[in-house]
């Protein structure tokens, strides 16, 4: 089913003075809080482009914001069989981060030729950390950059970087020195690359092993997520700012009658879905959610062909979160990060089944919030677990209480606005 967004129209287009473009190098969950930033840029005047997969090219051109379309799908690659053997790998970080440098290899130069034409004309750069993207395109154009965060990333002390949980044994300075190792395993991996690039297309010098760290820190930071959620750690500088999370609005969406009379035939079903994610075993994962479901007394809401629903089951191609988790006795996710703002928004707990990444972080932070149960990694998905979680998701009168009070206190924060404020300070600084 298409998703209706709604295009902002263009008021006072041009007061700023300055074309924004935004890097979204990503699956859906980065995507859209960079059309969300986008659009109230837009409305205040920017000319806003985001430059991202060319499969999202509806969802961004109905925003009303420009596009750039890069040939790099990030969903075929997880669906690949090389992406399905990094998700089955686990947590380790280093390799993660060689096996993506593996399967981008051959792709990395036309992306990079592809980045830098969407870049041109900018006056701002907004991008991911990730190998410092944004840091080469602005020593390019001359213009400044701010760093966007989707997860803590920005190095602390106080707690490690989400894909290095485990250097919290070493304390304060094992927390810092892994945000080093994130970030240059990153840059390493793709520094031969992006130097030729740099020799070769924007006319730059190469940057040495330990070049873009100090600059990339010290730029602009936006962290796209609230300071309820992730309390600030006392030694984030001054640069560095707790937006609250970016929410795409979508208000002209409509459900269909089907999906109504379901909704309205019976108790509130619990939906279970994962995002960009997948299995293995697709058939096999699908038969769990639903025995397991059956198992615990519930209906379900599940994403896949409409054609296989029953009466307790209900299956949509594409809805929007916004609407539908309000609606949803509780919410079993993979902890992307947008995702998990999403279902803690939305004021009904919430069980999370990891796949890789941050999204055990988010899914730890999810627990100790008392919003939902403990953490149930795809990997140890079977019917019987499932159903105890399924079970202590819904039955659990604390975590409903829990999460519907910190719903109220997220949707009382104005995350997009905050970023926009700053971001227009940045072009006046």
């Amino acid at each position: 089913m298409p998703c209706a967004v709604k295009a902002l129209p263009p008021t006072n287009r041009g007061s700023m003075g300055r074309t924004v473009v935004i890097i979204a190098v990503g699956t859906r969950g980065d995507v859209q809080p960079c059309l969300a930033l986008g659009q109230l840029l837009a409305r205040q005047g920017d000319i806003v482009r985001v430059i991202a997969s060319r499969h999202y090219h509806n969802l961004i051109s109905e925003t009303g914001v420009e596009f750039h379309p890069l040939s790099l799908d990030p969903t075929e690659i997880i669906l690949s069989p090389e992406g399905q053997e990094l998700l089955a790998r686990g947590r380790s970080p280093a390799k993660f981060i060689r096996g993506i440098h593996r399967i981008l290899e051959p792709l990395i130069a036309r992306m990079l030729s592809e980045l830098q034409a969407g870049a041109e004309g900018a006056d701002l750069v907004l991008a991911p950390m990730f190998s410092f993207l944004g840091l080469h395109v602005s020593q390019y154009l001359g213009v400044p950059h701010a760093v966007i965060h989707f997860q803590p990333s920005h190095p602390s002390g106080a707690f490690p970087h989400p894909l290095i949980p485990a250097a919290r044994f070493l304390g304060p300075f094992g927390n810092r020195l892994s945000f080093d190792a994130v970030d240059l395993a990153s840059w390493l991996t793709c520094r031969q690359s992006i130097n030729t690039w740099r020799r070769d297309s924007l006319g730059l010098p190469p940057m040495p092993p330990l070049g873009p760290l100090s600059h990339a820190r010290r730029a602009p930071t936006l962290c796209a997520f609230s300071p309820i959620v992730v309390p600030r750690p006392p030694d984030w500088g001054a640069n560095v700012h707790m937006t609250g999370f970016w929410f795409l609005e979508q208000p002209q969406w409509t459900p269909s009658p089907h999906i109504l009379a379901f909704l309205e035939s019976g108790s509130p079903p619990v939906f279970v879905g994962f995002g960009s994610m997948s299995t293995r075993d697709p058939e096999a994962t699908d038969r769990i959610v639903r025995t397991a479901l059956r198992r615990a007394g519930l209906r379900g809401v599940l994403t896949g062909d409409p054609g296989t629903s029953n009466d307790d089951i209900l299956v949509v191609q594409d809805i929007p979160h916004g609407w539908l988790f309000p609606r949803m006795a509780a919410v079993v996710h993979h902890g992307g990060a947008g995702t998990t703002a999403a279902a803690l928004r939305a004021g009904v707990p919430s069980l999370v089944c990891p796949f890789f990444g941050d999204q055990p972080y988010w899914a730890a932070r999810v627990h100790s919030l008392g919003v939902g149960p403990k953490p149930l990694p795809v990997r140890h998905l079977t019917v019987s677990a499932l159903t105890d979680r399924l079970r202590a998701t819904t039955r659990d009168i604390h975590h409903a209480d829990r999460a519907r009070r910190l719903s109220r206190r997220l949707n009382a924060e104005k995350g997009v606005a905050t970023a926009c404020r700053i971001l227009n300070q940045v072009q006046h600084s």
